[in-house]
């Protein structure tokens, strides 16, 4: 499998609302609860700093995104965010990881000094093993900060890394 990842392209906006959306839909990761439409996804992904995709090469098939943005204004501006999601059918594949990767460079690139996560969800850990593994420092937890899709609140662990 080779995959490239690159920066979105319009053709690429149906594939990515898709796998957006399936997080979204599953309630474990993303604090957001409407799903994107074609227009509202259209806007979403345009609106990011820089948005980027996970391309197998060969077949052009979309595995994944990130969308990274600055975390605040002013004086705070130069700290950056970046949410990913990775299609249901291609999880356990290191997609993640390419993502991740890619997007450290491209914080640095466009001039944000540290990347930092607000709400990565404990039980999600998968991600926060990669972040870990990545360099990515844990700022603590937060309890309860995260409601569930089912109701029930989790913590939630802010993480850092300076580019």
């Amino acid at each position: 499998m080779n995959i490239k990842v690159r920066a979105y392209e319009e053709k690429d906006l149906s594939a990515m609302i898709r796998i957006w959306n399936e997080v979204v839909e599953d309630g474990i990761a993303f604090p957001q609860e409407e799903t994107l439409t074609e227009e509202t996804g259209k806007e979403f992904f345009a609106s990011q700093t820089y948005s980027a995709v996970a391309e197998d090469v060969e077949t052009g098939e979309i595995y994944g995104l990130y969308i990274l943005h600055p975390n605040n204004v002013g004086r705070c501006g130069h700290i950056c965010n970046a949410s990913y999601a990775v299609s249901r059918n291609s999880r356990g594949l290191h997609i993640g990881e390419k993502l991740v990767s890619d997007c450290l460079l491209e914080g640095k690139k466009h001039g944000f000094g540290v990347l930092q996560f607000n709400a990565v969800v404990a039980s999600n850990v998968h991600a926060r093993h990669l972040y870990e593994r990545l360099g990515f420092v844990q700022l603590g937890t937060i309890p309860g900060g995260f409601r569930m899709k089912d109701g029930s609140y989790e913590d939630i662990c802010p993480y850092y890394h300076v580019l």
